[in-house]
């Protein structure tokens, strides 16, 4: 991979993994719900699971939607239907009146990890990687977009948590909680928006 390729591929994982999208938004609302410790099952789920992710994409997983059409809309059915669930369980985690502890608990890892393979962003970062930077889906090519990946990944999303714990100074209250929750399923649901706008 040659130095002009791999600078264009940096700024493209810093900036696809910075911007706002699912993981970031839930992991944003879990810090400001559950705070940074116990969102850090959440992260390294986020974390390993992409770079997982993205070493199976490169490795034919791909394959499987060229194959079998049908398979890349059910995915996106099951996209679609799993975010509006979770878009639901965000914006009813407010505190039991009288009580600091949030209804629900964050996401565990396994449950981070299994969530990229129904992101609708994760899938759009990881095929357009692939076949922008590594079309010939050599070993060494999709190793070095998994790498650079997991190097760009981590401070990104450790930063929405971060941002979302800084936040519980200000969500002092069960209604100002109440309306940042509904407001994190909101954005949740506009991020289905690329998803949903071509069978519009």
């Amino acid at each position: 991979m040659s130095y002009e390729i791999l600078v264009g591929l940096a700024l493209f994982a810093l900036v696809s993994s910075i911007t706002p999208g699912p993981n970031n938004l839930m992991l944003m609302a879990s810090g400001a719900n559950f705070g940074y410790r116990k969102t850090l099952p959440h992260i390294m789920g986020v974390w390993l699971g992409f770079t997982l992710m993205i070493v199976l994409v490169g490795a034919g997983v791909v394959q499987v939607f060229d194959a079998y059409p049908v398979s890349y809309q059910v995915l996106k059915v099951l996209s679609v239907v799993y975010l509006l669930y979770l878009a639901w369980k965000i914006a009813n985690a407010a505190p039991v009146s009288g009580s600091d502890e949030a209804v629900g608990k964050p996401f565990s890892f396994i449950q981070a990890a299994l969530f990229q393979w129904v992101n609708p962003k994760a899938w759009s970062m990881g095929l357009t990687a692939i076949s922008v930077y590594s079309p010939s889906h050599s070993i060494s090519g999709v190793l070095m977009v998994a790498l650079v990946f997991c190097a760009s990944n981590l401070p990104c999303i450790c930063f929405w948590t971060v941002l979302g714990q800084q936040l519980q100074s200000v969500l002092t209250s069960p209604k100002r909680l109440r309306i940042f929750n509904w407001s994190m399923a909101g954005m949740l649901v506009v991020s289905l928006y690329p998803v949903l706008r071509p069978q519009i």
